[in-house]
């Protein structure tokens, strides 16, 4: 009777045990599903830049090391709400200038949903960079790539994206620059984009605009150029594994430009080549060209590691050299990313 009395209270010791210890593993689980998710990379590079006829130099530096957080949970069925801040800065080359040097690169927050689209408030990246000037962000080191002409910034931004209605997606930017805002005081404006994008099955269209009615001051550390719109296209067909694009921008008494691009992935590799041209709006009519080459490999889900070529041409003496028109860069990096 003893016998049995002492393994009935074993017994029920144990059950009990095991109902707490799935209880707080419960109450873990569901804990650790309300953190936000961190994030982040240490990017090195190493690159070589020679001017024909000037200077060259060799530099190892931090090529953009990040660290984040993410976070979203259901509001109501159907609607998302989501934040994300994002930290640059990091110099992770250089222990005594990363000091206090990590700065703000981008933070908003927003909701979203599959009948709503997506809005969100806060520094991003913008509408109009996002959907046409996609070949200058593509590359690692983009030591030659040549940007679209369009200064509203990332900084100040209420943006909205539509859900696909067929494939078509709209959306739209607005800048908030009040005349109490720090940087520029006793001043206001109100710069805006607008965008369209068209999915059909292996084929993206995309068009936009930038008003460019604000200050760079308010979210940038580039001197404005005029008020005039600027105006881009771009299109994408992907074939498997092969995706050529091609992009189209322009801005009055500024300039035009055009680039393509081809990227092709094989297994754990990827092979990316494009040109751009871009010609000013001044008595010369001045071009600047740059052919780009890449070749990236994967090590791991973690970790890649890639080369890039830049040869950069056009008049005599777009780059400070009279007579010559050439600059060539190389650069070898590794990203490690979780």
């Amino acid at each position: 009777m003893k016998k049995t009395l002492i393994a009935s209270a074993i017994a029920a010791a144990t059950f009990s045990g095991s109902v707490l210890a799935m209880e707080s593993a419960a109450e873990l689980a569901a804990r650790m599903d309300s953190m936000p998710s961190v994030y982040g990379n240490i990017q090195y590079a190493i690159a070589h830049d020679a001017v024909d006829g000037g200077s060259s130099e060799l530099s190892h530096f931090d090529n953009g090391s990040t660290i984040g957080f993410k976070h979203d949970h259901e509001i109501v069925p159907g609607l998302t709400g989501f934040l994300k801040i994002e930290f640059d800065g990091i110099n992770a080359d250089d222990k005594s200038y990363g000091r206090g040097q990590i700065r703000l690169d981008e933070a908003y927050i927003g909701v979203k949903g599959d009948s709503f689209g997506q809005l969100w408030v806060g520094s991003d990246d913008s509408m109009y960079e996002s959907t046409i000037d996609q070949i200058v962000n593509f590359y690692e080191v983009a030591a030659l790539n040549i940007g679209g002409s369009y200064s509203t910034g990332e900084g100040d931004l209420i943006q909205y994206k539509t859900p696909s209605f067929g494939g078509l997606t709209l959306g739209a930017s607005l800048q908030i620059n009040g005349d109490g805002d720090d940087q520029q005081p006793d001043d206001k404006s109100y710069p805006y984009q607008l965008a369209a994008m068209y999915s059909l099955g292996d084929l993206d269209l995309a068009v936009a605009m930038d008003s460019n009615d604000g200050n760079t001051g308010y979210s940038s550390t580039g001197l404005d150029i005029n008020n005039e719109n600027t105006y881009g296209v771009r299109a994408a067909y992907s074939l498997d594994n092969l995706t050529f694009s091609g992009e189209y921008q322009t801005r009055k008494d500024v300039g035009d430009l055009i680039g393509v691009q081809g990227v092709i992935a094989l297994g754990a590799n990827q092979f990316a080549l494009s040109y751009e041209m871009a010609t000013a709006d001044d008595a010369s009519d001045t071009e600047v060209t740059t052919i780009t080459a890449q070749a990236l490999h994967n090590l791991s889900d973690n970790m890649y590691v890639y080369f890039e070529g830049y040869l950069g041409g056009g008049d005599d003496g777009v780059y400070g050299v009279a007579g010559k028109s050439e600059r060539s860069v190389a650069s070898v990096g590794g990203v490690y990313y979780f």
